[in-house]
This record gives C-alpha cells, structure tokens and sequence, in this order.
C-alpha cells in the first residue's frame, strides 16, 4: 500500500462489494450522504470512488429455481421463519436509507456476469451509473442480473453500447479483472462486503453510519493540509 499523497491528490475510495449483497447497496447510500454532508464544508475533501468485484456465492447457478428464502434456508440451516424475519429487518434499515427493496420479487442469480458487466462499464467512463442501475434492478424491480440478454438491456439503459457489451460479455473480456478484484480483496484479507479501503490505508468494513464516512474523510483531507504545510 502507498501511504504517501499529494495533498491535491483526491482521496481514493476503493469499494469491494456483490450485487447480490443487501447491505452494499446500503453502505453505499450511507457514503454518498456522508459525501453530501461533507461536500458544503470550506476545503471540502475530493474523493475518487471505483468498485470491486467480490462473488458472495460464486456457486450460484444462474437460474436458481428458488427464491431469496430458499436459498438463505439451504444455506444458513435458519427456518424459514427466522429468515423472514432477518430479511424484515434488512428491508427496515434499507428504507431507512432511502431504498425500498422488494424480496417478494428478486431473482436470485449468479453475480459474475454482472461484475463483468461492471468492469465493462468502468472501461467506458459508467461505472457508477452501472453499479446503480444493477444494484436497483436487483432489489427493488425484480429483474434478472445472471444472465446476459438482461444485463445487455440494463447495459443500455446507462449508455452502452449493446454489441459492445454483448460481446464483451459473451467472450469473457472482463472475467480476468473480476478475478484479479477478487485476489486483491484476497490479499487485503476482506472476507465480507462491503469493505472500504480508503487511500490504500483504512478498512471500513460493513454498511457503516454517514458520520463515520463523513469523520474518517475530513481527518484525511485535514492530514493531508498539514502534511503539505509542515
């Protein structure tokens, strides 16, 4: 890791997340409000934010015959029952958030082709508008995000081009940069999403307050002044 920065250099935000995961899309409303929040302050710290692949359930099969549920229940041994009720809560603190996740409607599925997708996405400036429009089609409007018909659409809906994506998706262009995401987060020690690495420095891990972005970020940009004037 490079500990040393110039002071004009943008603080690095490095994201490590699945589209499948509920508590990514989470956090990263959490840190968009705490960059809003910091965004009005006099010297207001300037950010760069790119995402990372991590497969939370590599062995998914694209068409998973079950639901969200049925998957958890397979999985964790829990009863449907308690289930449920874990989802309830996750669905309370997302609409706290702002989003309204739809569990009764979502389309579990294999999130490689979706990672791909993203650093296809990433190679023409959408990266961000991508990860969007994933994350929201997965949660909150039920859409399939396996299989490459569906993220070709989604793909266009953002801006990219639809032979482009569906080639770069159907030969695997980007499956050597998810795996290479995936051994970073290997080399990190990230073993759950999300996690935050800011400036190549500081672990975040998990869907973090907006306070803790907005603390961690202004004691940065304020290192960084006082470095520059020592």
């Amino acid at each position: 890791m490079r500990l040393n920065h110039d002071v004009t250099e943008p603080i690095s935000i490095d994201i490590w997340s699945d589209i499948a995961c509920p508590w990514c899309f989470i956090g990263k409303r959490n840190l968009e409000k705490g960059l809003e929040a910091i965004a009005a302050d006099e010297d207001a710290p300037q950010v760069t934010i790119t995402f990372h692949s991590f497969e939370l359930s590599p062995d998914t099969p694209v068409d998973y015959p079950g639901t969200q549920v049925d998957f958890l229940i397979e999985r964790k041994g829990m009863s449907r029952e308690q289930i449920e009720q874990m989802l309830e809560q996750v669905t309370g603190v997302a609409r706290n958030a702002g989003l309204e996740y739809r569990f009764d409607l979502l389309q579990y599925t294999n999130t490689v082709k979706a990672h791909e997708l993203l650093h296809h996405a990433k190679a023409k400036g959408l990266q961000h508008e991508m990860k969007e429009r994933l994350m929201t089609a997965y949660f909150m409007e039920g859409k399939h995000v396996g299989r490459i018909d569906d993220l070709v659409e989604l793909g266009v809906e953002v801006g990219l081009d639809a032979d482009e994506t569906r080639a770069a998706l159907a030969e695997n262009t980007y499956l050597p940069a998810v795996h290479q995401d995936q051994a970073q987060a290997r080399a990190y020690g990230i073993q759950g999403v999300p996690f935050f690495v800011i400036d190549g420095q500081y672990g975040i891990s998990g869907a973090q307050p907006a306070s803790t972005f907005e603390t961690v970020l202004r004691d940065l940009w304020a290192k960084r002044g006082e470095n520059a004037s020592a």
